[in-house]
């Protein structure tokens, strides 16, 4: 099969021959058919701290068809569409124990979807709706990064919400805090080019950063925000949303940024912020998003601004780490779809 492997320390990534995989006794192998770059994938192959492993195949947002079952699996034939949590557990940690298993130490990760197949255990994987097509069984993902960021906070019918930043997490976070029933919601991002886009997934309005945008964002909440969701990811962005967020508010950072940022704890402290750092999703978050993808306001696929061919991530991860006008990029495997 092909496969795009991450050679280490801040190499690009090859597509290469590697042997088709078999699957274990509780796994299903899935011919894979989309799959999303996610910023993550391209921080984790960069060459620093924060680095894959050397021949790790990456893509963790992934959508495809079973095509053999290991011999103690139930419950799943042939043919059957799936998309899968990527992570599995220990079962006897703390993050197993909240059902994030995104945080368990103590197992694999299930990445690999930049290739033809994979193996899936079958304890993680999701069987998509018939409503569902591939490519939205691909964006179940980082909907449920959203989703799970946005449930560590308190959006309820009155709130007032700010997102940072414009890139699909940010997207999805605008998705969700609609669907929550966000009172107000207001998109900020230096890209005005995602101002529409931000609109059609559910925000009120859309304020370029720069000059007033606090009075800006303010005026279109009609007061300051009570929750930031921070999806940028770059230093000085926890400091904005401390900036931004009214008194007793909640800061919810998504962008896991891996570089020190600086902040002023009195400035936070003087409004009684409260600051959460959330990572991962529960089985049951994408179980949710499953059913209620083609119950929302607006249709998700409309993030995917590229689909390529396997061969062409190479060029595209490298693209993606400069100026660019993407938003999610699928990577096309397998046949196409119906």
């Amino acid at each position: 099969m092909k496969a795009a492997i991450y050679p280490g320390a801040g190499q690009p990534m090859v597509v290469e021959q590697l042997p088709d995989p078999v699957p274990g006794p509780d796994e299903v192998l899935i011919r894979v058919h989309r799959c999303g770059i996610c910023g993550t994938d391209l921080h984790m192959t960069e060459g620093h701290a924060f680095q894959f492993p050397a021949g790790t195949v990456p893509g963790h947002e992934y959508a495809g068809e079973v095509v053999a079952l290991g011999k103690n699996v139930a419950g799943w034939r042939v043919g059957d569409r799936l998309t899968a949590l990527p992570s599995t557990c220990c079962g006897h940690c703390e993050a197993c124990a909240r059902g994030n298993l995104v945080l368990c130490p103590n197992a694999p990760g299930v990445m690999g979807g930049f290739a033809d197949f994979m193996r899936v255990p079958a304890a993680v994987a999701i069987r998509l709706p018939a409503t569902l097509s591939l490519a939205d069984g691909a964006l179940i993902e980082p909907l449920a990064v959203a989703r799970y960021g946005l449930r560590q906070s308190d959006i309820g019918p009155s709130s007032r919400v700010l997102i940072l930043g414009g890139g699909s997490v940010a997207l999805c976070a605008i998705w969700w805090a609609r669907c929550m029933g966000a009172a107000r919601i207001v998109a900020a991002s230096r890209s005005r080019h995602r101002a529409d886009m931000a609109l059609a997934m559910g925000a009120d309005a859309f304020v370029p950063f720069g000059e007033g945008e606090e009075q800006h964002v303010a005026d279109h909440l009609g007061g300051a925000p009570d929750i930031v969701i921070e999806c940028v990811g770059l230093p000085d962005f926890l400091g904005r949303a401390i900036r931004h967020v009214g008194q007793f508010g909640q800061i919810i950072s998504l962008g896991f940024c891996t570089a020190p940022d600086a902040i002023t704890p009195a400035i936070a402290a003087r409004k009684a912020v409260t600051m959460r750092f959330p990572v991962g999703y529960t089985l049951s978050d994408f179980e949710h998003v499953a059913r209620e993808m083609d119950k929302g306001h607006a249709d998700p696929k409309m993030l995917i601004s590229s689909e390529i061919d396997l061969l062409d991530l190479p060029a595209m991860f490298d693209a993606l780490r400069g100026p660019n006008r993407e938003t999610k990029v699928h990577v096309r495997l397998g046949r196409e779809e119906g």
